[in-house]
């Protein structure tokens, strides 16, 4: 049972964490302004799924076993890189080929699915719960994996709520935006450049563990 004394406390600090700019929703957004809001909303949820196997991990400790083997972190990060890089280029070469209106959505499997092993192939999100999670559980009230489970759900239900929500009006932005050629050209290259971006985040930092 959790410390209800420590929630509320916790349900700010959520708040905060989730609605601060980071590599889940930039991925959100990219999508969501290439192929719309359908998209956007499937990205959350594959968002979701991902995190719940982080949630996961956290209540039964597999995040103190990554955060002991070095090696693990810096093979998943180089993989996730190199996995958003190939959908950077995939998108930006897509872009000379986009035609005059919304880009033909890919099937939704495909969309919650690469959504998936972008948060999996993230390990400062395990890793983060592994340091954050314990601070609000309590012994007294009991075994503590049932609490970092309950801490993790919570964690998911409000993340999931928030990507929902810049999913749909990112996507909605984008069909705003999608108003000829150049526009589509436009929205096409955004998103690529994001997910470089957010390539480029994951293998620098990989490389600085590397040379550490």
């Amino acid at each position: 049972m959790l410390d209800l004394t420590l929630l509320p406390a916790y349900l700010v600090a959520v708040a905060i964490i989730t609605v601060a700019p980071g590599p889940d929703a930039a991925y959100i957004v990219a999508v969501a302004l290439e192929r719309g809001p359908r998209a956007g909303l499937v990205s959350a949820a594959g968002m979701a799924l991902g995190m719940l196997v982080h949630v996961t991990a956290a209540a039964l400790g597999l995040a103190v076993m990554l955060s002991s083997t070095p090696v693990v972190l810096v093979l998943v990060e180089i993989a996730g890189g190199c996995y958003l890089g190939c959908l950077a280029v995939t998108t930006i070469r897509s872009a000379g080929k986009a035609p005059t209106g919304v880009a033909a959505a890919p099937a939704a499997r495909r969309v919650l699915w690469r959504a998936v092993l972008t948060n999996l192939l993230n390990p400062k999100t395990v890793l983060f719960f592994a340091a954050f999670l314990p601070r609000f559980t309590n012994a007294e009230q009991g075994p503590l994996w049932p609490q970092l489970l309950a801490l993790g759900m919570i964690f998911l239900l409000m993340g999931l709520a928030w990507d929902s929500a810049i999913g749909l009006c990112a996507g909605r932005l984008g069909q705003g935006l999608v108003r000829g050629r150049r526009a589509t050209m436009t929205v096409h290259l955004i998103a690529g450049a994001t997910m470089a971006a957010l390539a480029a985040i994951l293998l620098k930092d990989a490389l600085t563990a590397l040379v550490s």
